[in-house]
């Protein structure tokens, strides 16, 4: 995984407005949510889009969307980020490795259980072919058990992924390190 920086937004493309929602940030404009969807942004859900928390907090840091809230009040970063802790007691360190895979060009979306926090795809291959690498977060100082990485390390490799430890070190900065079985002869 190399560093390679997502072209920056500029005033002329998408822009667009979300509701705050329960479990993150809705986008029910058509285009705007293809766009977004095609992009590897959200879910569908009817004929809406369902952003993540970190999803929409990425998109709100870069200029791209507008969250608005009840009563039609316009929900700024540290809000909407006060809602994602609300539901996730390590989302600023999940946010954070979401920011810096996006801004490296990957296209991450949401992991499935066993600890499991991001699916990331190879540049180029998001819709074409499954996610290559499975992060799993961690935060610098706050110990995972052996047997919970040894659970997500087996589950990683009955998939055929590869397994990347994302750590947040006390300074904010993502260190990542890759994981595989060792076999000996």
């Amino acid at each position: 995984m190399s560093k390679n920086n997502e072209k920056t937004v500029s005033p002329s493309e998408l822009r667009t407005r979300g509701i705050l929602a329960e479990k993150g940030v809705r986008i029910s404009e058509k285009q705007a949510a293809d766009e977004l969807s095609s992009r590897g942004y959200g879910v569908t859900e009817g004929r809406e889009l369902l952003l993540t928390f970190y999803e929409a907090l990425y998109l709100l840091d870069r200029g791209v969307l507008e969250v608005k809230g009840k009563k039609g009040r316009v929900v700024g970063f540290q809000e909407l980020l006060q809602h994602y802790e609300a539901v996730n007691e390590n989302a600023w360190a999940g946010y954070l490795v979401y920011r810096d895979l996006r801004s490296r060009g990957y296209v991450v979306r949401e992991g499935f259980g066993s600890g499991v926090d991001f699916r990331v795809y190879d540049r180029g291959d998001y819709s074409k072919d499954t996610a290559k690498y499975l992060i799993v977060s961690l935060q610098e100082g706050k110990p995972i058990s052996i047997e919970d990485l040894s659970n997500v390390s087996k589950q990683t490799l009955s998939l055929k992924k590869e397994l990347i430890l994302a750590v947040m070190n006390r300074r904010g900065e993502v260190v990542y390190y890759s994981i595989s079985e060792l076999t000996l002869k």
